[in-house]
């Protein structure tokens, strides 16, 4: 049972991360009951359940780093959990557009075919049903833990497209998506970091967050200038603006600083690992 450690003992975090985990799926299947979806409340539901896949898989992402920089172990037993909470959450993204279509399976197959954000969307689902029907136990013995670690990193461009896919359906406002690619450029930026012996410290992280910050900054502009025809300039100024709205690219520099504050904290307050089992 996934509230269960490998001992068969009832483990209060992950019981929290699944019922945790279940909580937009509840409250969006009660705001169908209640009818609070709007005029077309398939579309409304797909697009919520989209949204909660990546804002999942963003945080299967943010494990790795999080047992590093918060010195925070345990949180590698509910990775599995919420990586194979994203994956029913895509395809129930994939069913409810399938009732939408009138169960026409024959219309899906060709709109995935003719419209790439489909397209792209449909490859993400396929790689991540690899990796969920890979998560078990049995399967990591049976591929042995290399071959296992290699197909896991199927998760990486499976966020991507799953990223693009969000953008290229949101059409004109991508701030959602925006802000997405710059937590992805952080988590992505902190494994590499990772690899030359950076997995924490004061200087690094404010290097990612710089890093990560600026890579919003220029993909928002970029993908205006292509899509809509915008000035890249004038989305860069309008980034100075707060009359209007928060942009993206301080959504992401503040939560870079937040994380990069309290691990500052903790590496200068809390005791030592060692101290504080003996104090456990």
């Amino acid at each position: 049972m996934p509230w269960l450690d490998r001992k068969g003992q009832f483990e209060p975090f992950k019981a929290l991360t699944l019922v945790l985990l279940t909580l937009p799926a509840l409250w969006l299947a009660y705001r169908a009951v209640s009818i609070d979806l709007g005029p077309r409340p398939f579309t409304e539901a797909i697009h919520r359940l989209g949204d909660w896949t990546i804002y999942l898989l963003l945080i299967t992402l943010a494990v790795t780093p999080a047992r590093t920089v918060f010195e925070w172990p345990r949180l590698i037993h509910v990775r599995r959990m919420i990586g194979v909470a994203a994956l029913a959450y895509i395809l129930a993204h994939l069913l409810l557009f399938v009732i939408d279509s009138k169960w026409d399976l024959v219309f899906v197959a060709k709109e995935i075919v003719i419209r790439f954000y489909l397209a792209i969307g449909f490859i993400a689902i396929l790689a991540l049903s690899a990796l969920g029907a890979t998560s078990t136990d049995a399967m990591i013995k049976r591929l042995g833990g290399p071959r296992w670690n290699r197909l896991h990193q199927l998760i990486y461009p499976a966020t991507f497209l799953g990223i693009l896919h969000f953008y290229l359906q949101s059409k004109v406002d991508v701030s959602q998506p925006v802000i997405m690619s710059g937590f992805f450029f952080w988590l992505m930026g902190y494994r590499v970091m990772a690899r030359f012996g950076h997995k924490r410290g004061l200087v690094p992280l404010l290097a990612l967050t710089a890093a990560a910050a600026l890579g919003t900054v220029l993909v928002e502009a970029v993908w205006y200038e292509l899509m809509t025809g915008v000035g890249g300039q004038r989305v860069l100024a309008a980034n100075l603006q707060f009359g209007f709205r928060i942009s993206p690219v301080w959504w992401v520099l503040a939560s870079g600083l937040a994380v990069t504050l309290v691990a500052e904290v903790r590496r200068r307050f809390a005791p030592p690992r060692g101290r504080r089992a003996q104090m456990a």
